[in-house]
């Protein structure tokens, strides 16, 4: 059992950890389809779209389709792209969109 102190520590240490921004995709080879999408911090964007998609509740229709039609098994998460730390908001957000826009035309997939 973790004490008291181990787990402020371990709260502290999260609360400090550095997000990676980036790109990911989201394949069904089910469906054959692709879609991609940024975001500023890569190691929670899965698990908020495996949400959305289980409460039928996901912005991206197409998607929220293809879970509907083919299951969780049938789509997987890869990270395509880590994008270099910016500092100002702006131009984060400007690489992102820039980024998911390439990959989007590369992948042939649907921008999310």
């Amino acid at each position: 059992m973790v004490g008291k102190e181990g787990r402020k520590a371990a709260v502290a240490a999260y609360k400090e950890r550095k997000s990676v921004t980036g790109v990911f995709a989201v394949r069904c080879g089910a469906a054959g389809a692709v879609w991609v999408g940024g975001a500023p911090d890569l190691d929670k964007i899965q698990n908020r779209l495996w949400f959305q998609l289980k409460m039928g509740g996901c912005p991206h229709r197409s998607l929220q389709a293809a879970w509907n039609a083919h299951g969780a098994d049938s789509l997987t998460f890869e990270i395509v792209e880590r994008l270099e730390d910016e500092e100002l908001a702006f131009a984060r957000a400007a690489a992102v969109k820039a980024r998911v826009a390439h990959w989007a035309a590369a992948l042939g997939a649907e921008p999310i």
